[in-house]
């Protein structure tokens, strides 16, 4: 896990194909079909689900302390990583050249979001075309009204828990108790989200921010690109501690190291309040995913064959990548100002579509094309 999180660069879909291949094919730790079983199990839960794929494989190869040692060694490259851009952003962000590599950079995620949001919708609605097109556009409107709620300004908790109740009782209409069951799913998330939220004391003190990102490790479906909504929501609009400029800027940070995309808490943490806010930060993210799969992984045979559970997932997904859409565009307002950022991120939008390459080298690229404008200019 130490080595995977050392060099599992590319997203959440790069890390599963990893995984696959060092613990089915090359160390043959378990079979196809379970792996297969546990990426769908943890799918459910929120959260980053790269993370705790790993986590619950740890788990299944090492017992209790695998769980625990298999994680922290999967996260922690990432985190010291991003800790030390964090370190360099303070320190250089403001100079011409720490700006050109943000000026450039900024696009390329753009790109690589839009990309991440066409491919899973493609994949997530494929699964249904079986069921005919109503089956399909109405989880196509799920997405759209997703889209939707989220430009209007409401709250993304509420998207994703009404999506997954809706898309939820509607696949199990014909079967009354299923639908109590879904409200048993999303309600507690909600409540705890809820409860966390109250309990929040006033400013960006350590208990602070430990209670936004433990709210955030609990509530947040899907990838780890629909963090970004909660994170502009909540950081920028509801509590006012970052600018919208510096949230991107995390994401850039996390995007550019391998791992997980939440360790942008890490970045953000440090921009709060320095080496402990950082340390509290991604301690506080990455603690649910550690009780969720402690938790419920004695039970992924029956989340698995559950019908409830999955059309309120398929209601969740649907929703998240409508979330993922509503990032991007937010994310172009911030980041595209002028002919030159919008020509950077159309070329890294076809280049990706054209080839697939690691994002990282075409982070590179657009680094180097923003330092070189602000040297010239």
């Amino acid at each position: 896990m130490l080595k995977l999180g050392t060099i599992a660069f590319g997203g959440p879909a790069v890390h599963v194909a990893m995984l696959r291949e060092e613990t089915v094919r090359r160390r043959r730790w378990l079979p196809d079909t379970e792996f297969l079983d546990l990426f769908g199990a943890v799918s459910v839960l929120p959260g980053p689900s790269s993370t705790q794929l790993a986590i619950v494989l740890a788990r299944r190869r090492a017992g209790w302390p695998g769980l625990l040692l298999g994680g922290v060694c999967f996260i922690a490259p990432a985190m010291l990583i991003v800790l030390a851009l964090a370190w360099a952003y303070v320190r250089y962000g403001s100079t011409p050249t720490g700006g050109g590599v943000l000026y450039g950079v900024g696009p390329v995620v753009i790109a690589v979001v839009a990309v991440a949001v066409w491919e899973l919708a493609r994949g997530a609605l494929a699964r249904h075309r079986e069921r005919g097109r109503p089956a399909v556009a109405g989880l196509s409107a799920v997405g759209v009204a997703a889209l939707a709620g989220y430009l209007a300004g409401v709250n993304v908790l509420v998207i994703l828990a009404a999506a997954g109740l809706v898309v939820g009782l509607a696949g199990s209409r014909r079967r009354p108790r299923p639908a109590a069951g879904v409200l048993l799913h999303v309600l507690p998330v909600g409540l705890l989200a809820t409860a966390v939220q109250a309990s929040r004391p006033p400013g960006p003190a350590l208990t602070a921010v430990a209670a936004e990102f433990l709210k955030l490790g609990v509530v947040v479906f899907g990838s780890g690109y629909v963090l970004l909504a909660f994170l502009r929501r909540d950081l920028v609009t509801g509590l006012g501690w970052l600018s919208a400029r510096q949230v991107l800027d995390a994401v850039v940070a996390g995007q550019i190291t391998p791992g997980p995309l939440f360790t942008t808490a890490t970045f953000l943490g440090y921009l709060l309040g320095g080496f402990p806010a950082a340390m509290v930060a991604t301690v506080a993210i990455f603690l649910p995913s550690f009780v969720l799969v402690a938790a419920l992984e004695p039970l992924i045979g029956r989340i698995r064959r559950s019908r409830w559970a999955g059309a309120a997932l398929d209601g969740v997904t649907v929703a998240a990548l409508g979330l993922m859409a509503g990032v991007a565009i937010d994310l172009g307002r911030t980041t595209i100002t002028d002919p030159l950022t919008a020509g950077i991120a159309v070329a890294a939008l076809l280049v990706m579509l054209r080839w697939r390459p690691n994002p990282l080298w075409l982070v590179l690229v657009g680094a180097a094309a923003g330092v070189a404008h602000h040297t010239l200019g």
